[in-house]
């Protein structure tokens, strides 16, 4: 399965022939970019989907496609509201579902905020590690009891892990200072971590867990970056692909983006992909530890699949939240 699809592959590509009728799928983040793709391309192919996201009437607006395709493959789309930099919020939806009582078959934690301006969530948590991080982690403990066994999560990370390890002696860079893609690459390395740990807490059961880098997409995830940022990046990007003899960089389209996760969910076999890190639609590579890492690199980096490293960020997240889980 791993070698079928690739960078290129979009989600009907990696769906084509397959039915989820009788699939119950969560998916967060479905306002934009590749949350409402991930959820377009489920229902499409006949799985009910609870999209979850900060702004409901913003979610409304944007899923319009995706209730009509849900129409016409006679599946469902059911909104919900999920601010995850409140843990108020984040407990309430959880309640909420476990009330409804209704199992998932996958859980995908697509939602997330890059290179933002230093801040702090409403449970003062920096705002990158609390929103990407400790909000999901909180979010999917509280429900892992509706993931019926067998079933899957899918964290959404991305090759920004490589920019750094956690800091589990500062996660609020009370110390250190500010660096907006530093703290995206602790939050993006913690998504990996938590699946790794949540991976081996679950298995058990038939559940699995892995995180994914769905690739570079142009959405507004790069909202936060100041202007001229991306374009000024992406020149370094092709001057360095251009010295090593690469072809020149190219954004995906959000239907080849969202690929991944998809694959993840729905299409790789679970034994392929518990506790790893994926990348256009195959698992990535581990990158040596004596590697430099540029924008030309695939792969994964140790720390961020470290089994003592992910049940450390387990023990801290649950000190910064305030809850343990079984």
């Amino acid at each position: 399965m791993a070698g079928q699809f690739g960078a290129k592959s979009t989600t009907e590509d990696v769906l084509a022939g397959v039915s989820l009728k009788g699939k119950r799928i969560l998916v967060t983040g479905v306002s934009a970019g590749l949350g409402i793709e991930t959820a377009r391309a489920l229902v499409a192919h006949g799985a009910d989907v609870v999209g979850a996201a900060r702004d409901l009437e913003k979610a409304k607006r944007a899923t319009s496609e995706v209730s009509e395709a849900a129409s016409e493959a006679e599946a469902t789309l059911e909104l919900m509201e999920l601010d995850l930099a409140s843990l108020k919020s984040v407990r309430a939806a959880a309640a909420k579902l476990i009330a409804d009582g209704r199992l998932f078959d996958v859980i995908i934690a697509n939602a997330g905020v890059m290179a933002t301006p230093f801040g702090k969530t409403e449970d003062g948590f920096e705002t990158q590690f609390g929103t990407n991080h400790l909000g999901h982690f909180v979010f999917v403990n509280h429900i892992a009891k509706l993931i019926k066994d067998g079933g899957r999560l899918v964290n959404l990370s991305s090759s920004g892990h490589r920019f750094s390890d956690v800091d589990l002696n500062d996660p609020n860079f009370e110390t250190t200072p500010y660096e907006p893609f530093v703290a995206y690459g602790r939050s993006k390395t913690a998504n990996i971590l938590f699946a790794v740990e949540f991976d081996r807490r679950h298995r058990d059961r038939g559940v699995r867990a892995t995180a994914v880098h769905p690739g570079g997409i142009a959405t507004e995830l790069g909202r936060h970056m100041p202007e001229g940022a991306i374009e000024a990046y992406i020149q370094q990007v092709q001057e360095q692909r251009a010295a090593a003899g690469e072809p020149p960089f190219e954004f995906k389209s959000i239907p080849e983006g969202a690929a991944t996760s998809v694959w993840a969910g729905v299409v790789a076999g679970s034994e392929e992909i518990g506790g790893r890190y994926c990348e256009d639609c195959q698992i990535g590579e581990l990158i040596p530890a004596d590697q430099l890492v540029s924008a030309i690199n695939k792969g994964v980096r140790g720390y961020a699949l470290d089994p003592q490293n992910a049940k450390a960020l387990w023990k801290k997240s649950e000190e910064m939240v305030g809850e343990t889980y079984a």
